[in-house]
C-alpha cells in the first residue's frame, strides 16, 4: 500500500527523518514504535503532506505520491489524525462528521439557493451515515454532545469516527492512545481492528502502549534517530538488542535483558 525510499527531513542541521526506507502493506496493521525524537511524528506528517521532504520518496500503489499536499491525499483515501484531537469543539459531535464528506452541493451557493430539495436529501444521508458510524464506535448517545465537551478518549474516537465519512483506505494513527483511559482504550481498540476486518483499512500506528500494540498490529517498525532500526512481530521487537539500547542506551542494556523487564521499561522509556 505505501513504500517510503530513503526519506529525509531535515530542519537546517537536525536531520528528524534520516534516511528511513519502509513498506506497508495492503490490509495490515502496522505497528510503529521509537524513543521520543526517533522522527516518528515527523515521518507521518512528511508521508501525510503536512510537510514536504528535504529528499526521498513517498509512493501509494505504486503511484508516487511524494509532496502531495493533504487534500490532495485525503482524495485519494489516505488520511491522518494527530496526538491533540482537531475537533471543531463549538459543533456537536454529529455536526464534526457531516463536515468531514468533500464536494456536498451544500457548499455551492448556487445549489444553496436554487436546489434546496437536492441539497436537503443530500444531507440527510450524510446525517444517516454519520448516525451509523456513531453506532460503531459506541458513541450514538454522544450525537448532540458539543464536541469540545468531550473526554480526550471520546475526541480519539470521533476522528476515527471522520475517517469513516469518507472512503480511507489508508490511516495514520498518531498516539490514538495517549491519554486516554483503558476502557476506552479498549473500544478504540476494537473499533481499529472490526474496520481493517470489516472494511479492510490499512492502519499505520505510532503508539507507546505495547499492549496495545501487541492487542492490534502484526508487523511492528522501530525507528530511532530518523532510520529504521527494526522491523518484525512485538515478540521479536521487544527482544532485539538494537531495539533495547535505543530505548535505555547501553549501560542499561545487560541489566534489562538480565531482568527480563523490557516490557514494562519500554512504556517508562517512551
Amino acid at each position: 500500500m505505501i513504500r517510503i525510499e530513503d526519506l529525509h527531513k531535515h530542519f537546517g542541521g537536525f536531520h528528524a527523518v534520516d534516511g528511513a526506507s519502509m513498506e506497508i502493506e495492503k490490509g495490515s496493521i502496522t505497528g510503529l514504535i521509537g524513543p521520543n525524537g526517533a522522527g516518528k511524528t515527523t515521518l507521518f506528517n512528511v508521508i501525510a503532506g503536512v510537510l514536504p521532504p528535504t529528499s526521498g520518496r513517498v509512493l501509494m500503489e505504486g503511484e508516487d505520491i511524494t509532496g502531495l499536499r493533504p487534500h490532495a491525499l485525503f482524495s485519494r483515501g489516505l488520511l491522518r489524525t494527530f496526538q491533540i484531537a482537531h475537533e471543531f469543539h463549538s459543533m456537536t459531535v454529529l455536526e464534526n462528521l457531516m463536515m468531514v464528506p468533500p464536494n456536498q452541493s451544500g457548499e455551492n451557493l448556487w445549489s444553496a439557493w436554487f436546489h434546496r430539495g437536492r441539497v436537503a436529501e443530500e444531507e440527510e444521508r450524510i446525517r444517516e451515515r454519520a448516525h451509523e458510524v456513531l453506532k460503531f464506535l459506541t458513541v450514538d448517545h454522544l450525537a448532540e454532545e458539543r464536541a469540545g465537551n468531550l473526554s480526550g478518549g471520546q475526541k480519539k474516537l470521533l476522528e476515527l469516527g471522520r475517517t469513516m465519512m469518507t472512503d480511507a483506505r489508508v490511516v495514520f494513527l498518531d498516539e490514538v492512545g495517549a491519554g486516554v483511559n483503558r476502557t476506552l482504550l479498549n473500544t478504540i481498540a476494537d473499533a481499529i481492528l472490526r474496520l481493517n476486518e470489516e472494511r479492510g483499512y490499512t492502519f499505520v500506528v505510532i503508539e507507546h502502549d505495547m499492549d496495545f500494540i501487541a492487542r492490534i498490529c502484526g508487523p511492528v517498525i522501530c525507528m530511532a534517530e530518523g532510520r529504521v532500526l527494526a522491523e518484525g512481530s512485538i515478540d521479536d521487537i521487544k527482544n532485539d538488542e538494537r531495539v533495547i539500547e535505543a530505548y535505555l542506551g547501553t549501560g542499561l542494556k545487560n541489566k534489562v535483558k538480565a531482568e527480563g523487564g523490557l516490557d514494562t521499561v519500554l512504556e517508562a522509556g517512551s
